[in-house]
């Protein structure tokens, strides 16, 4: 695991190239300690890649068959806790996906508050084809293109290529894999601009409301929206506009 700071941008590479950037129990602590830790940090964005000629092939078998019920159980909350903190953490989270990304790896994409992919990527639930169903891989991926699709992809296992993944929603957009980093970048910079405190509180509550009954998600919104208008960063966002001046961000 590999963690820099590039400016306002803290970037984290998975380097187990070897191993096809599996998600062992060892490898899923890195991450979960890599993001809590880049959380804590005044960056505005986290970028989340990987070396090698996969993106991640998932959970590492060899961990996985030789733990009983107990044992999964805890690697699969370890794993859960990793998506969490992805979608916890104040910065804007952006997958930047070169390769191959099939289960517990295209779980950990469509954890990513936004992501961008090479087109040489690929996307599966391959555990449809297998004898090991992708139940928890399938629950962010389902938020994220739907039942139809998601169906598609966990019952049949097949691979979607990364413009169908962009159709399909599982990535914001997918480019020649020469302009993958130019993307990445571009999209954070748009992703970034504006007020950090406000863009976590607003991470914090479309999460918050997503997949609610619309008068719970608007019971929501209503209040932390109510409150957010009488932080410092409201306040100079909204002077700035009536005085059509560039605002001073507090934060």
């Amino acid at each position: 695991m590999r963690v820099e700071r590039d400016g306002d941008t803290v970037r984290i590479t998975m380097t187990r190239p070897q191993r096809r950037n599996a998600l062992s129990a060892d490898h899923l602590a890195e991450l979960r300690d890599a993001f809590a830790g880049a959380g804590r940090t005044d960056a505005t964005g986290i970028v989340l890649g990987a070396e090698g000629p996969v993106f991640s092939a998932g959970h590492d078998f060899a961990d996985v068959a030789a733990r009983d019920f107990a044992g999964v159980r805890e690697l699969l909350t370890l794993c859960t806790d990793v998506m969490r903190t992805i979608q916890a953490v104040p910065q804007v989270v952006v997958a930047r996906v070169h390769a191959l990304a099939t289960a517990a790896g295209c779980q950990l994409v469509a954890s990513c508050d936004l992501a961008v992919a090479g087109e040489s990527a690929g996307f599966a639930l391959p555990g449809g084809k297998g004898g090991w169903f992708c139940h928890t891989p399938a629950v962010p991926v389902a938020r994220a293109i739907g039942r139809k699709r998601l169906m598609e992809m966990a019952l049949t296992g097949d691979v979607v290529d990364a413009r169908t993944a962009a159709e399909w929603g599982l990535v914001n957009r997918a480019v020649p894999d020469a302009e993958l980093d130019t993307a990445v970048n571009e999209l954070l910079v748009r992703a970034t601009r504006g007020s950090r405190t406000s863009k976590a509180l607003g991470k914090w509550t479309l999460y918050a409301q997503l997949d609610r009954p619309e008068v719970d998600a608007y019971g929501i919104a209503l209040e932390v929206m109510a409150n957010a208008s009488q932080t410092a960063s409201a306040k100079e966002g909204m002077a700035a506009f009536l005085a059509k001046r560039t605002p001073v961000w507090p934060d």
